[in-house]
């Protein structure tokens, strides 16, 4: 028992230090709150801007997005769309009116389809890049929404040269169809609006999210271009653009709509993607952040914000330990109240930092740290693999219409985890009431709830994911990336 108490403390000061992390964040946010950025006029010649949309399977969204991005209002002939399909099905068909309707508006549409899915998105990306001549290229995931204005307010944020990338905030138009996508809109407004601003006004690296932003050539070539070995190719690209110089600006006044995942399976999905791919990069790039000719404020914060999924291991350890020695007192008075303190913390600036945004009530930020909590098994693994196995391949988040998704979800296990883990903080709370130790009590109940709401979610997945790989079963015909007839490639 002394040994699995020194652990816990162990595991307590690690947390604590997250959690005065996030109390930084909130400062920053407190400092910044309400001031809008500085954005220059729109420049009199107006620059060519190539945007990308990456689609794979996506025939539920992909024609809303052709018509949302060719309803940008920017000179046609300063304007090229590409649809990057990598898709095995029916998602060409799908959007084939769109970009006919976008086309007879004048617009350049052109459609790479590759034989070969290498590097995922980034691979797509890069071909595109490859087939433009332009200096700019907006890019947006299949669920994003694009208003008409988006290129007209984004674009004189690039007034100075060393600007590399601006990204905007990204909005939620299904927030509030389930507790499941409610609980998710909070914890996004969080990272965009408390985490991006505070990073980005302090002067410190922030990262491009994968959509509804906008890149400076020059920045992705000397960054070394789009690489597909972390997963997260954006969070990648992000660090070593600005490793090499270029700086990154956060829009937060700048709004684009796009899906959460409607299941819980797609959820786990998505985030597995995201923490696996965290970690890679820091593995990736850890050493020369830490090495890099930049103040030591921004390296430490750099450093920070990769190894933050390492946190989901401690806490999946807490919540084993709580149950065993919270509630039977097995612990020494001054580490027991040590570890009260440092979870009263940790809870109370989690809850502070999803509480900041100001667009969801008690109940929905309730939802969030519930969430958070029941995600630390799936995203222990996720980190595991990352540590000691290789990334693995793009698993693509299913995207959901105005009327759902007609994609399986990725199939669950027979007996989730967190079923077992909800029951065993629901021992530990049995026992520390029949104890007579409360103090342990509202924790407990929080575990067990997080975890008990992802591991039910998780038995209602679908019955398979669709396939990665296989061949697509619909006969459709590959475009060149040569412009519509009549139109000559810009110089």
């Amino acid at each position: 028992m002394a040994a699995v108490a020194a652990l816990y403390a162990g595991v307590l000061l690690v947390l604590a230090a997250q959690a005065g992390h996030r109390l930084v964040h909130a400062l920053r946010f407190w400092r910044w709150r309400g001031k809008p950025p500085h954005v220059p006029p729109l420049p009199v010649e107006l620059p060519a801007v190539t945007v990308q949309l990456p689609v794979f399977n996506e025939r539920d969204v992909v024609a809303g997005l052709v018509d949302a991005v060719a309803a940008l209002d920017w000179p046609v002939d300063l304007l090229s769309i590409q649809v990057l399909d990598d898709s095995t099905d029916d998602t060409a068909i799908m959007a084939a009116g769109a970009i006919a309707r976008a086309r007879a508006r004048g617009l350049s549409v052109t459609v790479l389809r590759r034989d070969q899915r290498l590097g995922f998105k980034a691979g797509a990306l890069a071909a595109g890049m490859d087939a433009s001549p332009d200096a700019y290229f907006a890019i947006f995931d299949a669920d994003f929404r694009p208003g008409p204005d988006f290129l007209r307010r984004m674009m004189p944020s690039f007034s100075e040269a060393q600007i590399g990338m601006v990204q905007a905030r990204w909005g939620h138009d299904n927030a509030d169809i389930s507790t499941l996508t409610a609980a998710q809109a909070v914890i996004l407004d969080a990272h965009f609006t408390v985490e991006h601003l505070g990073r980005n006004r302090a002067g410190h690296w922030f990262n491009f999210n994968g959509t509804a932003g906008v890149w400076r050539r020059a920045a992705v070539d000397d960054a070394g271009g789009w690489d597909g070995d972390t997963l997260t190719e954006d969070l990648d690209l992000s660090y070593r653009a600005q490793l090499a110089g270029w700086r990154c600006v956060y829009r937060d006044d700048v709004v684009v709509p796009g899906a959460l995942p409607r299941t819980m399976a797609a959820l786990l999905a998505q985030q597995r993607r995201w923490a696996l791919g965290s970690i890679v990069t820091l593995l990736k790039l850890g050493g020369r952040i830490a090495r890099a000719d930049a103040p030591t404020a921004t390296k430490w914060e750099a450093l920070a914000h990769l190894s933050g999924n390492l946190g989901w291991p401690l806490a999946l350890l807490l919540a084993g330990l709580l149950p065993i020695l919270a509630p039977l007192g097995a612990l020494n008075p001054t580490v027991e109240s040590a570890g009260i303190a440092v979870v009263l913390l940790g809870t109370a600036s989690q809850v502070l930092v999803l509480a900041l945004p100001g667009r969801r009530g008690a109940r929905d930020i309730g939802l969030a740290l519930a969430l958070c909590l029941g995600l630390a098994a799936a995203q222990t693994r996720a980190v595991v693999d990352a540590l000691f196995a290789r990334p693995g391949e793009f698993v693509r988040t299913p995207k959901s219409g105005p009327e759902g998704t007609s994609y399986d979800d990725p199939a669950g296990p027979i007996l989730p985890i967190e079923l077992v883990l909800g029951a065993w903080q629901l021992v530990g709370l049995g026992v520390a009431l029949a104890q007579g130790n409360v103090r342990s009590v509202p924790f407990l109940a929080l575990l067990a709830g997080g975890f008990l709401w992802v591991g039910t979610g998780r038995l209602h997945g679908g019955n398979g994911a669709v396939g990665e790989g296989a061949a697509s079963p619909f006969p459709v015909t590959g475009e060149s990336l040569m412009p519509p007839a009549g139109r000559l490639p810009r110089p």
